[in-house]
């Protein structure tokens, strides 16, 4: 990985690989998710993506796109801890592949750059119908969240658990807030974002390193050159603060929704602390050998799927659970249980190695992805680390059963959310 620093507060971090027959490019603005501020953020990119003074409409656009042998070039809204990342994301033929001499990457380049510093309008205004129509889905995609009930349990398991914290916050902001956006807020909310915010540049593919570089200094050349905010961070607890809490929302639903949310004992980003955390998330709860798996749903039968997912940078895990109704207890003291059993060392040589596998290949399979590949990367740049996929795989491989016990010692449960039925 290779680090260019274009201007202050926007960086382009480049991979080189001939692995690929396509090259991927990418720009995130980087913001504190904030409440009053998330909705705008989100709606942006849909916004920027209907239309540019060169591409007026969705139309023209596609045609670019076909010009550059089907060029993808998405709009995107992600989370990563309290951070709000949103921007462009594009897919583009790589250079080898496109016969006789090529300026494809320059062009893909010049189309991002079109896209987030040329907005259709008129003056310093967005088009009212593209604001109002991509409104309208925001708030259709904000409503429709009820409907996986599995990831609404999730969402308000972490708006519960973390009330007051910013992590709490919808990527997609509310519904109420989404209401409000007005055309005018939106432009100045972009205005802001194109001067303030720090900026994070990304290519994966076969180019020169110095071509790259070129490419995306001329497509941004217009890029305010005004002082940007430092890189947002994320606040993690060492631990709950106060007494368990426990959270409930009844709705139509036949199957229940078990939530279990921990804090980590802190922010986990480092290398040395990162691999050990990894490792005890596969063998508790990561996969279909970890201990909730085989336990609380082969061997108890008191879950349809118990499973953990991690949030590194917040220092957060959550276990997550569908079951029915009157299993609601016993589910909730097994899941428990699994985890003592992993803070007494009741790990067994072939469970710890599975999970050093399992957490060692799927590292190992981002690099296959180009996508993967960027996420992870973005990733780091939010967390300000800087360790390959490989060098996580080979920490992960070392890890020993005692440091697995260490990290599940300094875990503590904060909060529990259950989704019952309305008969319950």
């Amino acid at each position: 990985m290779i680090e260019r620093t274009l201007a202050p507060g926007v960086t382009l971090r480049l991979l080189r690989t001939s692995k690929f027959k396509t090259s991927m490019l990418a720009v995130t603005f980087l913001e504190p998710l904030r409440e009053e501020t998330a909705a705008l953020n989100a709606l942006l990119p849909k916004v920027l993506r209907r239309g540019t003074r060169q591409y007026p409409d969705l139309e023209a656009i596609s045609a670019g796109l076909d010009e550059l042998y089907g060029m993808s070039l998405e709009p995107i809204v992600r989370k990563k801890g309290e951070v709000q990342c949103l921007g462009f994301w594009a897919s583009v033929l790589d250079d080898v592949f496109v016969p006789g001499q090529s300026s494809i990457l320059e062009e893909a380049a010049s189309m991002l750059g079109e896209m987030v510093l040329h907005p259709a309008g008129e003056g310093d205004a967005f088009l009212p119908e593209y604001v109002d129509s991509e409104k309208a889905n925001l708030i259709d995609k904000i409503r429709g969240e009820i409907n996986d009930k599995l990831q609404y349990a999730l969402s308000r398991l972490r708006s519960q658990m973390c009330q007051g914290e910013a992590y709490g916050v919808n990527r997609y902001g509310s519904e109420e807030s989404a209401q409000t956006i007005t055309v005018e807020a939106l432009y100045q909310r972009y205005r802001t974002l194109l001067e303030t915010a720090p900026m994070y540049l990304y290519y994966c593919g076969s180019a020169e390193p110095e071509r790259v570089e070129q490419a995306f200094r001329a497509a941004f050349a217009e890029l305010p050159q005004t002082p940007r905010q430092p890189m947002p961070q994320t606040l993690a607890l060492a631990k709950p603060q106060g007494d368990l809490r426990r959270f409930s929302d009844r709705l139509d639903v036949t199957q229940g929704k078990l939530i279990l949310g921990f804090r980590l004992g802190g922010s986990v980003r480092e290398l040395e602390a990162t691999a050990p955390v990894m490792v005890l998330h596969a063998l508790y709860g990561g996969s279909t050998n970890a201990k909730l798996f085989l336990n609380v749903r082969e061997r108890l039968s008191l879950c349809y799927f118990a499973s953990a997912a991690l949030g590194l940078s917040k220092g957060i895990m959550t276990v997550y659970s569908g079951v029915k109704f009157e299993d609601f207890q016993k589910a909730e003291e097994e899941i428990l249980a699994q985890l003592e059993a992993c803070r007494q060392g009741e790990i067994t040589q072939e469970e710890l190695e599975s999970a050093r596998r399992t957490v060692a290949g799927s590292l190992r399979t981002t690099l296959d992805s180009q996508g993967k590949l960027e996420e992870y990367w973005l990733n780091r740049f939010v967390t300000g680390t800087s360790y390959t996929p490989e060098e996580l795989a080979q920490a992960a491989e070392a890890v020993t059963l005692q440091q697995v016990v260490a990290s599940a010692q300094s875990i503590q449960l904060d909060s529990i959310y259950t989704l019952r039925g309305e008969e319950d």
